[in-house]
Order: structure tokens, then sequence, then C-alpha cells
């Protein structure tokens, strides 16, 4: 397993495949962590992919890491793309109150996303990936950034993975989201998720498959995490995608 780090628009990236000397890769992943992990908390589910004999050969992860450190926050290696209101959330959580962040529109959600829209534009023009053979997601915040890029590309990436996101920045999302329609989506959330409500993530699914976005849901039972079969199900939509990009070269 390679794994190595360079700067790719301005974010310090880790990149993981198995790709021989001289190879590109078929497909490349780029997976944003969440608020409070560190830059190589995907890492793990990316190497974990790459085992399996259809993708080490073909696919490529790239992790970026979030701009903002939180150490004054007492989290020396936490990271994240945009601030959040730590007390506003440790108070839903313990109170049980539903968070609703689908009028929530950071300020630094712009330049999160300008950073991650430009490491796509320059790792495809290094690597000789389209597009429409990148698969861009993430978890929780991470998942927020990679469903509000994708809003905002000119044309449909291989496809977007939400798991545990939820809606954000929503006029401005149904206003760009029609013109993604065919969008592969991957979402996941757990049904007793206390960080961000299961309800919430009905919102988003319902928004994306209305705006004709190929929605695959993915419910199950548990919290705010990414549990085995979500990543099942990542796999077999990686393993078709390598299968459908062997003559892009």
């Amino acid at each position: 397993m390679k794994l190595q780090s360079q700067v790719i628009s301005g974010l310090k990236c880790h990149i993981a495949d198995e790709l021989d000397e001289g190879v590109q890769p078929r497909v490349v992943v780029v997976l944003c962590h969440g608020f409070g992990a560190p830059g190589t908390d995907l890492v793990p589910l990316g190497q974990m992919l790459l085992r399996q004999p259809k993708l080490s050969g073909s696919v490529q992860f790239v992790f970026p890491e979030a701009p903002l450190s939180l150490e004054s926050l007492g989290m020396p290696e936490g990271r994240a793309w945009w601030p959040i209101d730590m007390h506003r959330l440790q108070m839903a959580v313990a109170l049980g109150n539903f968070r609703d962040l689908s009028n929530d529109a950071p300020p630094e959600l712009s330049t999160a996303r300008e950073r991650i829209s430009g490491l796509i534009r320059q790792w495809s023009e290094q690597t000789g990936v389209p597009l429409s053979h990148f698969v861009l997601g993430g978890f929780s915040q991470g998942a927020m950034l990679a469903t509000d890029v994708t809003l905002h590309l000119e044309e449909n990436p291989g496809g977007l993975i939400i798991w545990s996101g939820t809606m954000l920045n929503e006029d401005v999302w149904r206003k760009r989201a029609p013109l993604h329609k065919g969008l592969r989506v991957l979402q996941s959330h757990g049904t007793n998720d206390l960080i961000l409500p299961f309800a919430a993530a009905g919102w988003l699914k319902e928004m994306l498959s209305h705006a004709g976005a190929d929605v695959d849901f993915l419910p199950f039972t548990g919290s705010h995490e990414i549990p085995h079969q979500v990543l099942s199900r990542l796999s077999d939509f990686l393993r078709e995608l390598v299968g459908n990009g062997r003559t892009h070269h």
C-alpha cells in the first residue's frame, strides 16, 4: 500500500493507492473528513477498500486536510472546514433538540469549495482522469462540503458520497440541484444520529431526488458513523465505475 502526502490546491492531501509506477488511476475518490477529525481520519477506509483486487490496480484515494486547526479548542490534531458553535452543538445533543442547519451558509464555505474544486481540476490535469471518473464525498461536515462542491460543478462527477451529512445552504442547493440531473449519489445516515438528525438527511435525499439525481439511500440502525454495509455499497459502486472506465485513456 502506497501512502504519500503532497499539497494540492493549497491543501495537504494524503494519497493512497496500489498503482504500479507510471500507471494512472481509472477512478479517483476524494474524501473529506468531518469536523474535529485529523486529516488522516478516513485513510484506513480507503486502505481497506484497496485490498480488493478489482479496486487495487485502478482506484486512487485522495484525502484532503481541512485548513482550520482546532488546537485552540484543545484538539491539537483536529481540523475543520469551517468553525461551528460547539456550545450550541453540545446543548442540542444534551437536550435532544433537533439541529436544523438548512439555512446555515458559513462564510468559510466558499473558500473551502474553491480549494476542493481546485484540487479536482489540478488532479484531473495531472492524472488524465476526467471529472466523470472522480467520486467526491465525505463524512459529516466533509459530506456537506462535498455536496456543496458537487452542486457548484459545471458537470456531474462520477458520484457523490454523503456519509451522515445534512441539508445546508438550502436556497443555493435547491437552485443548483436541477442542473445535475442523473447525478449518482450514495447517501447513508444512522436512524439514531444525535449530531445530525436522520429526518434532515431525508430532506436532503428528497431535494436531490426531486431535482433528478439518482440517490441510493442507505439508512442504518446506528448513530454518527460509517458502518460496514455502507463501505460495502461504496465498493460495489467503485467496481462498477472502474468497469465503465476501461477505455478512457
